[in-house]
Protein backbone atom coordinates (compact mmCIF):
# COMPACT_ATOMS: atom_id res chain seq x y z
CA UNK A 1 0.00 0.00 0.00
CA UNK A 2 2.64 2.29 0.70
CA UNK A 3 4.60 1.74 -2.14
CA UNK A 4 1.02 2.12 -4.32
CA UNK A 5 0.81 5.58 -2.71
CA UNK A 6 4.40 7.05 -3.39
CA UNK A 7 3.73 5.66 -7.15
CA UNK A 8 0.48 7.99 -7.03
CA UNK A 9 2.94 10.94 -5.72
CA UNK A 10 5.52 10.63 -8.51
CA UNK A 11 8.48 9.18 -6.27
CA UNK A 12 10.77 7.22 -8.66
CA UNK A 13 12.79 5.12 -6.86
CA UNK A 14 14.78 3.48 -9.55
CA UNK A 15 18.95 3.74 -10.29
CA UNK A 16 17.71 4.83 -13.96
CA UNK A 17 16.84 8.46 -13.11
CA UNK A 18 19.10 10.96 -14.43
CA UNK A 19 18.66 12.89 -11.38
CA UNK A 20 19.45 10.15 -8.39
CA UNK A 21 21.82 11.41 -6.36
CA UNK A 22 22.26 14.96 -7.59
CA UNK A 23 21.75 18.02 -6.45
CA UNK A 24 18.62 20.75 -7.85
CA UNK A 25 20.42 24.09 -7.91
CA UNK A 26 23.20 25.08 -9.43
CA UNK A 27 24.52 21.78 -10.69
CA UNK A 28 21.28 20.48 -13.06
CA UNK A 29 23.44 20.43 -16.51
CA UNK A 30 25.99 18.43 -14.47
CA UNK A 31 23.59 16.15 -12.83
CA UNK A 32 22.21 15.83 -16.87
CA UNK A 33 25.57 15.10 -17.78
CA UNK A 34 26.00 12.45 -15.51
CA UNK A 35 25.09 8.82 -16.81
CA UNK A 36 22.69 6.84 -14.75
CA UNK A 37 24.76 4.55 -11.47
CA UNK A 38 27.56 6.92 -11.97
CA UNK A 39 27.48 8.18 -8.02
CA UNK A 40 25.54 7.11 -5.06
CA UNK A 41 21.87 8.45 -4.54
CA UNK A 42 21.16 11.54 -2.57
CA UNK A 43 18.72 10.73 -0.05
CA UNK A 44 18.11 14.88 0.99
CA UNK A 45 17.38 14.84 -3.16
CA UNK A 46 14.56 12.19 -2.79
CA UNK A 47 13.09 13.38 0.91
CA UNK A 48 12.38 16.84 -0.85
CA UNK A 49 11.10 15.37 -3.84
CA UNK A 50 8.43 13.36 -2.34
CA UNK A 51 7.65 16.80 -0.15
CA UNK A 52 7.36 18.36 -3.15
CA UNK A 53 5.12 16.19 -5.01
CA UNK A 54 3.17 15.78 -1.43
CA UNK A 55 2.13 19.25 -1.05
CA UNK A 56 1.53 19.58 -4.75
CA UNK A 57 -0.86 16.53 -4.01
CA UNK A 58 -2.84 18.55 -1.01
CA UNK A 59 -3.15 21.76 -3.45
CA UNK A 60 -0.20 24.02 -1.68
CA UNK A 61 2.18 25.97 -3.45
CA UNK A 62 5.70 26.01 -3.31
CA UNK A 63 6.79 28.96 -3.49
CA UNK A 64 10.20 30.45 -4.32
CA UNK A 65 11.48 30.04 -8.05
CA UNK A 66 8.84 29.49 -10.47
CA UNK A 67 8.37 26.06 -11.64
CA UNK A 68 8.91 24.90 -8.32
CA UNK A 69 12.76 24.59 -8.33
CA UNK A 70 13.41 27.12 -5.28
CA UNK A 71 11.10 24.83 -3.50
CA UNK A 72 12.48 24.10 -0.10
CA UNK A 73 10.92 21.63 2.57
CA UNK A 74 9.30 22.63 5.88
CA UNK A 75 8.06 20.58 8.97
CA UNK A 76 4.32 21.15 8.65
CA UNK A 77 4.65 19.42 5.60
CA UNK A 78 7.16 16.61 6.70
CA UNK A 79 4.21 16.27 9.88
CA UNK A 80 1.55 15.43 7.70
CA UNK A 81 3.31 12.81 5.71
CA UNK A 82 4.80 10.95 8.84
CA UNK A 83 1.01 11.24 9.70
CA UNK A 84 -0.32 9.74 6.79
CA UNK A 85 2.41 7.02 6.99
CA UNK A 86 1.37 6.20 10.65
CA UNK A 87 -1.71 6.10 10.12
CA UNK A 88 -1.54 4.16 7.58
CA UNK A 89 0.36 1.60 9.41
CA UNK A 90 -1.62 1.73 12.49
CA UNK A 91 -4.93 0.76 10.26
CA UNK A 92 -2.65 -2.63 8.73
CA UNK A 93 -1.84 -3.23 12.46
CA UNK A 94 -5.12 -3.06 13.69
CA UNK A 95 -6.53 -5.34 10.96
CA UNK A 96 -4.49 -8.00 11.46
CA UNK A 97 -5.83 -8.83 14.39
CA UNK A 98 -9.13 -10.01 12.76
CA UNK A 99 -9.80 -13.29 12.05
CA UNK A 100 -12.83 -15.57 11.11
CA UNK A 101 -13.98 -19.25 13.00
CA UNK A 102 -15.26 -21.71 11.18
CA UNK A 103 -18.46 -24.03 12.04
CA UNK A 104 -17.00 -26.61 14.35
CA UNK A 105 -14.60 -25.03 15.48
CA UNK A 106 -13.36 -22.50 18.48
CA UNK A 107 -11.17 -19.83 18.74
CA UNK A 108 -8.99 -19.22 22.04
CA UNK A 109 -7.89 -15.80 22.65
CA UNK A 110 -4.48 -14.95 24.89
CA UNK A 111 -3.10 -11.83 26.19
CA UNK A 112 0.35 -11.98 26.38
CA UNK A 113 -0.07 -15.35 26.80
CA UNK A 114 -2.58 -15.91 29.38
CA UNK A 115 -6.23 -17.52 28.36
CA UNK A 116 -8.04 -14.09 27.70
CA UNK A 117 -11.53 -15.58 26.28
CA UNK A 118 -13.09 -17.79 23.78
CA UNK A 119 -14.52 -17.09 20.70
CA UNK A 120 -17.29 -18.71 18.42
CA UNK A 121 -17.96 -18.93 14.79
CA UNK A 122 -18.00 -15.96 12.73
CA UNK A 123 -15.55 -12.87 12.52
CA UNK A 124 -13.98 -12.05 15.45
CA UNK A 125 -11.20 -9.47 16.19
CA UNK A 126 -8.47 -8.96 18.94
CA UNK A 127 -5.48 -7.00 19.60
CA UNK A 128 -2.71 -7.70 17.54
CA UNK A 129 0.45 -8.55 18.10
CA UNK A 130 2.14 -8.38 20.30
CA UNK A 131 -0.94 -7.72 22.96
CA UNK A 132 -3.07 -10.25 21.86
CA UNK A 133 -2.91 -14.06 19.81
CA UNK A 134 -5.35 -16.77 19.11
CA UNK A 135 -5.78 -20.31 18.46
CA UNK A 136 -8.42 -21.70 16.23
CA UNK A 137 -9.82 -25.78 17.28
CA UNK A 138 -11.51 -27.74 15.94
CA UNK A 139 -13.97 -29.74 18.57
CA UNK A 140 -16.23 -31.01 15.65
CA UNK A 141 -13.53 -33.24 14.07
CA UNK A 142 -13.36 -36.90 15.16
CA UNK A 143 -9.40 -37.44 15.69
CA UNK A 144 -7.91 -41.08 15.36
CA UNK A 145 -4.52 -42.21 17.01
CA UNK A 146 -2.98 -45.88 16.33
CA UNK A 147 -1.39 -47.75 18.59
CA UNK A 148 0.76 -50.66 17.33
CA UNK A 149 0.85 -49.58 13.38
CA UNK A 150 0.63 -46.48 10.99
CA UNK A 151 -1.47 -46.12 8.57
CA UNK A 152 -1.94 -49.74 7.44
CA UNK A 153 -2.04 -53.06 9.54
CA UNK A 154 1.34 -54.17 7.65
CA UNK A 155 3.51 -51.49 8.86
CA UNK A 156 3.46 -52.66 12.58
CA UNK A 157 5.47 -50.60 15.41
CA UNK A 158 6.56 -53.64 17.14
CA UNK A 159 7.48 -50.94 20.25
CA UNK A 160 4.16 -50.42 20.71
CA UNK A 161 2.37 -53.34 20.12
CA UNK A 162 3.88 -56.42 21.54
CA UNK A 163 2.98 -56.67 25.07
CA UNK A 164 2.81 -59.16 28.60
CA UNK A 165 -0.19 -60.97 29.48
CA UNK A 166 -0.61 -62.25 33.05
CA UNK A 167 0.35 -65.90 32.21
CA UNK A 168 3.55 -64.26 30.89
CA UNK A 169 3.02 -64.72 27.35
CA UNK A 170 3.92 -61.82 24.72
CA UNK A 171 1.09 -60.68 22.49
CA UNK A 172 0.71 -58.50 19.33
CA UNK A 173 -2.42 -56.33 19.68
CA UNK A 174 -2.79 -53.72 17.31
CA UNK A 175 -5.80 -51.14 18.02
CA UNK A 176 -7.40 -47.55 16.97
CA UNK A 177 -8.90 -45.04 19.46
CA UNK A 178 -11.20 -42.06 17.72
CA UNK A 179 -11.25 -39.22 19.89
CA UNK A 180 -12.99 -35.87 20.09
CA UNK A 181 -12.03 -32.33 21.86
CA UNK A 182 -14.77 -31.34 24.59
CA UNK A 183 -12.69 -28.53 26.30
CA UNK A 184 -10.60 -26.59 23.58
CA UNK A 185 -8.80 -24.57 26.80
CA UNK A 186 -7.64 -27.32 28.40
CA UNK A 187 -6.43 -29.36 24.98
CA UNK A 188 -3.83 -26.41 24.20
CA UNK A 189 -2.97 -25.48 27.85
CA UNK A 190 -2.56 -29.15 29.03
CA UNK A 191 -1.51 -30.50 25.70
CA UNK A 192 2.42 -29.79 25.26
CA UNK A 193 2.57 -31.08 21.49
CA UNK A 194 -1.48 -30.76 20.36
CA UNK A 195 -1.33 -33.61 18.51
CA UNK A 196 -1.84 -37.51 19.01
CA UNK A 197 1.32 -38.29 20.57
CA UNK A 198 -0.48 -37.28 24.10
CA UNK A 199 -3.72 -39.70 23.92
CA UNK A 200 -1.31 -42.49 22.19
CA UNK A 201 0.76 -42.67 24.88
CA UNK A 202 -2.28 -42.55 27.24
CA UNK A 203 -3.92 -45.67 25.28
CA UNK A 204 -0.67 -47.61 25.27
CA UNK A 205 -0.67 -47.52 29.25
CA UNK A 206 -3.83 -48.40 29.55
CA UNK A 207 -4.19 -51.32 27.24
CA UNK A 208 -0.80 -52.69 28.79
CA UNK A 209 -2.47 -52.54 32.24
CA UNK A 210 -5.43 -54.19 30.91
CA UNK A 211 -3.53 -56.77 28.94
CA UNK A 212 -1.02 -57.23 32.03
CA UNK A 213 -4.53 -58.87 34.14
CA UNK A 214 -5.69 -61.44 31.42
CA UNK A 215 -4.83 -64.80 30.15
CA UNK A 216 -3.14 -65.25 26.70
CA UNK A 217 -6.58 -67.19 25.49
CA UNK A 218 -8.78 -64.77 27.09
CA UNK A 219 -7.43 -61.95 25.30
CA UNK A 220 -7.19 -63.95 21.95
CA UNK A 221 -11.09 -65.02 21.51
CA UNK A 222 -13.99 -64.35 24.18
CA UNK A 223 -12.10 -61.78 25.59
CA UNK A 224 -11.61 -58.85 22.98
CA UNK A 225 -14.87 -57.07 23.37
CA UNK A 226 -14.11 -57.33 26.87
CA UNK A 227 -10.40 -55.63 26.36
CA UNK A 228 -11.68 -53.20 24.55
CA UNK A 229 -13.91 -51.36 26.79
CA UNK A 230 -11.71 -51.91 29.71
CA UNK A 231 -9.26 -50.06 27.90
CA UNK A 232 -11.74 -47.69 26.71
CA UNK A 233 -12.98 -47.15 30.55
CA UNK A 234 -9.82 -46.80 31.72
CA UNK A 235 -8.41 -43.92 29.08
CA UNK A 236 -11.26 -41.70 30.00
CA UNK A 237 -10.26 -41.65 33.68
CA UNK A 238 -6.73 -41.07 32.76
CA UNK A 239 -7.60 -38.30 30.54
CA UNK A 240 -10.02 -36.68 32.85
CA UNK A 241 -6.82 -37.18 35.77
CA UNK A 242 -4.52 -35.19 33.78
CA UNK A 243 -7.14 -32.56 32.42
CA UNK A 244 -6.47 -33.42 28.85
CA UNK A 245 -9.76 -32.06 27.41
CA UNK A 246 -10.50 -35.06 25.35
CA UNK A 247 -13.07 -37.23 25.23
CA UNK A 248 -12.64 -41.45 24.12
CA UNK A 249 -15.49 -41.90 21.75
CA UNK A 250 -13.92 -45.67 20.85
CA UNK A 251 -12.18 -47.92 21.01
CA UNK A 252 -11.49 -50.38 18.01
CA UNK A 253 -9.07 -53.90 17.81
CA UNK A 254 -7.30 -53.99 14.34
CA UNK A 255 -5.61 -57.27 15.35
CA UNK A 256 -4.61 -59.54 18.48
CA UNK A 257 -2.78 -62.22 17.73
CA UNK A 258 0.50 -63.95 18.41
CA UNK A 259 4.52 -62.97 17.44
CA UNK A 260 5.10 -63.30 14.05
CA UNK A 261 8.15 -66.21 15.31
CA UNK A 262 5.52 -68.39 17.15
CA UNK A 263 2.88 -68.37 14.95
CA UNK A 264 3.38 -71.52 13.50
CA UNK A 265 3.36 -73.14 16.72
CA UNK A 266 0.58 -71.43 18.65
CA UNK A 267 -1.71 -72.29 14.99
CA UNK A 268 -0.49 -76.49 16.68
CA UNK A 269 -1.63 -75.58 19.85
CA UNK A 270 -4.82 -74.17 18.59
CA UNK A 271 -5.73 -76.87 16.26
CA UNK A 272 -4.94 -79.72 19.19
CA UNK A 273 -7.26 -77.85 21.07
CA UNK A 274 -9.99 -77.67 18.64
CA UNK A 275 -9.58 -81.58 18.29
CA UNK A 276 -9.82 -81.91 22.42
CA UNK A 277 -12.99 -79.92 22.30
CA UNK A 278 -14.13 -81.70 19.03
CA UNK A 279 -13.56 -85.01 21.47
CA UNK A 280 -14.83 -83.93 24.88
CA UNK A 281 -18.26 -82.62 22.67
CA UNK A 282 -18.73 -85.96 20.54
CA UNK A 283 -18.36 -87.44 24.67
CA UNK A 284 -20.46 -85.42 26.37
CA UNK A 285 -23.02 -86.12 23.16
CA UNK A 286 -23.06 -90.02 24.19
CA UNK A 287 -23.17 -89.26 27.95
CA UNK A 288 -26.25 -87.95 27.37
CA UNK A 289 -27.66 -89.94 25.49
CA UNK A 290 -26.71 -93.59 27.19
CA UNK A 291 -27.32 -91.79 30.63
CA UNK A 292 -30.61 -90.71 31.26
CA UNK A 293 -31.58 -94.31 29.40
CA UNK A 294 -29.50 -95.94 32.30
CA UNK A 295 -31.10 -94.00 34.74
CA UNK A 296 -34.61 -94.83 33.30
CA UNK A 297 -33.52 -98.80 33.48
CA UNK A 298 -32.33 -98.28 37.10
CA UNK A 299 -35.82 -96.48 38.14
CA UNK A 300 -37.97 -99.14 36.21
CA UNK A 301 -35.80 -101.97 37.89
CA UNK A 302 -35.90 -100.47 41.45
CA UNK A 303 -39.82 -99.90 40.88
CA UNK A 304 -40.20 -103.29 40.16
CA UNK A 305 -38.26 -104.78 43.01
CA UNK A 306 -40.25 -102.33 45.09
CA UNK A 307 -43.96 -103.66 43.97
CA UNK A 308 -42.22 -107.52 44.03
CA UNK A 309 -41.59 -106.62 47.23
CA UNK A 310 -44.92 -105.62 48.57
CA UNK A 311 -46.42 -108.27 46.92
CA UNK A 312 -44.57 -110.51 48.80
CA UNK A 313 -45.25 -108.87 51.91
CA UNK A 314 -48.90 -108.69 51.62
CA UNK A 315 -49.35 -112.44 50.56
CA UNK A 316 -47.27 -113.51 53.47
CA UNK A 317 -48.87 -111.08 55.70
CA UNK A 318 -52.70 -112.28 54.51
CA UNK A 319 -51.09 -116.33 54.64
CA UNK A 320 -50.66 -115.63 58.12
CA UNK A 321 -53.62 -113.77 59.04
CA UNK A 322 -55.53 -116.58 57.43
CA UNK A 323 -53.85 -119.40 59.25
CA UNK A 324 -54.30 -117.67 62.27
CA UNK A 325 -58.29 -118.10 61.99
CA UNK A 326 -57.89 -121.11 60.97
CA UNK A 327 -56.00 -122.14 63.66
CA UNK A 328 -58.42 -120.32 66.09
CA UNK A 329 -61.52 -122.27 63.74
CA UNK A 330 -59.38 -125.99 64.34
CA UNK A 331 -58.99 -125.12 68.09
CA UNK A 332 -62.52 -124.59 68.09
CA UNK A 333 -63.67 -128.15 65.89
CA UNK A 334 -60.63 -130.10 64.80
CA UNK A 335 -62.79 -132.84 62.96
CA UNK A 336 -65.01 -130.14 61.11
CA UNK A 337 -61.89 -127.87 59.90
CA UNK A 338 -59.94 -130.99 59.10
CA UNK A 339 -62.61 -131.85 56.61
CA UNK A 340 -62.40 -128.73 55.64
CA UNK A 341 -59.28 -127.92 54.93
CA UNK A 342 -59.11 -131.09 53.10
CA UNK A 343 -62.03 -130.59 50.30
CA UNK A 344 -60.90 -126.75 49.90
CA UNK A 345 -57.15 -128.27 49.35
CA UNK A 346 -58.79 -131.10 46.47
CA UNK A 347 -60.67 -128.74 44.75
CA UNK A 348 -57.84 -126.28 44.03
CA UNK A 349 -55.61 -129.27 42.87
CA UNK A 350 -58.67 -130.72 40.47
CA UNK A 351 -59.45 -127.41 39.39
CA UNK A 352 -55.64 -126.91 37.53
CA UNK A 353 -56.13 -130.55 36.25
CA UNK A 354 -57.41 -132.40 33.33
CA UNK A 355 -58.44 -135.62 34.90
CA UNK A 356 -62.00 -136.41 35.55
CA UNK A 357 -63.21 -138.32 38.98
CA UNK A 358 -66.62 -140.66 38.34
CA UNK A 359 -68.59 -142.71 40.54
CA UNK A 360 -69.23 -146.12 39.62
CA UNK A 361 -71.37 -146.49 42.61
CA UNK A 362 -74.03 -144.43 41.35
CA UNK A 363 -75.11 -147.15 38.75
CA UNK A 364 -75.64 -144.18 35.80
CA UNK A 365 -74.82 -145.37 32.36
CA UNK A 366 -74.96 -141.71 31.11
CA UNK A 367 -71.40 -140.10 31.61
CA UNK A 368 -70.83 -136.40 30.25
CA UNK A 369 -67.76 -135.40 29.08
CA UNK A 370 -66.73 -131.09 28.83
CA UNK A 371 -64.44 -131.93 26.21
CA UNK A 372 -64.95 -128.55 24.92
CA UNK A 373 -64.36 -127.00 28.49
CA UNK A 374 -61.21 -129.58 28.76
CA UNK A 375 -59.56 -128.46 25.42
CA UNK A 376 -60.08 -124.82 26.62
CA UNK A 377 -58.40 -124.76 29.32
CA UNK A 378 -55.69 -126.73 28.36
CA UNK A 379 -54.85 -123.90 26.15
CA UNK A 380 -55.19 -121.35 28.32
CA UNK A 381 -52.65 -123.36 30.76
CA UNK A 382 -50.12 -123.72 28.33
CA UNK A 383 -50.55 -119.77 26.89
CA UNK A 384 -49.69 -118.75 30.60
CA UNK A 385 -46.74 -120.96 30.78
CA UNK A 386 -45.16 -119.72 27.32
CA UNK A 387 -45.89 -116.04 28.68
CA UNK A 388 -43.82 -116.80 31.32
CA UNK A 389 -41.24 -119.22 29.63
CA UNK A 390 -41.08 -118.40 25.93
CA UNK A 391 -43.20 -118.22 22.77
CA UNK A 392 -46.57 -119.70 23.39
CA UNK A 393 -46.85 -123.30 22.26
CA UNK A 394 -50.71 -124.97 22.01
CA UNK A 395 -50.22 -128.10 23.12
CA UNK A 396 -52.33 -130.98 21.20
CA UNK A 397 -55.51 -131.16 22.54
CA UNK A 398 -56.60 -134.78 24.14
CA UNK A 399 -58.86 -137.17 22.00
CA UNK A 400 -61.88 -138.73 23.15
CA UNK A 401 -60.20 -141.68 23.40
CA UNK A 402 -57.83 -141.32 25.19
CA UNK A 403 -59.57 -139.31 27.77
CA UNK A 404 -62.15 -142.89 28.14
CA UNK A 405 -59.40 -144.55 28.83
CA UNK A 406 -57.78 -142.23 31.60
CA UNK A 407 -61.69 -142.47 32.80
CA UNK A 408 -61.79 -145.94 32.67
CA UNK A 409 -58.16 -146.66 34.22
CA UNK A 410 -59.14 -144.63 37.30
CA UNK A 411 -62.55 -146.30 38.29
CA UNK A 412 -60.75 -149.32 39.80
CA UNK A 413 -58.68 -147.15 41.61
CA UNK A 414 -61.44 -144.93 43.22
CA UNK A 415 -63.34 -148.59 44.33
CA UNK A 416 -60.03 -149.62 45.84
CA UNK A 417 -59.67 -146.13 47.79
CA UNK A 418 -63.21 -146.62 49.10
CA UNK A 419 -63.13 -150.25 50.00
CA UNK A 420 -59.71 -149.05 52.21
CA UNK A 421 -61.65 -146.41 53.85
Amino acid sequence: MLVSLLRRLGVKLSLNDPRWGQRPQGDNKQQESKRPGEGPPDLDQMWRDFNLRLNRLFGKNSGGEPGGGGYRPDMKGAGITAGVVGAIVLFIWLASGAFIVQEGQVGVVTTFGKLSHTTGAGFNWRWPTPFQAHELVNVSQVRTAEVGYRGSVRSKNTRESLMLTDDENIIDIQFAVQYTLKDPVAWIFNNRDHDDDTVRQIAETAVREVVGKSKMDFVLYEGREKVALDTHKLMQQIADRYNLGAQITNVTMQSVQPPEQVQSAFDDAVKAGQDRARARSEGEAYANTVIPSSRGNAIRLIQEAEAYRAQVTESATGNAARFSQVLTEYQKAPGVTRDRMYLDTMQQLFSSTTKIMVDAKSGSNLLYLPLDKLIAQTAANDAASGAKSGPAQTAPATPPQEAMQSVEQSRPRENRSRESR
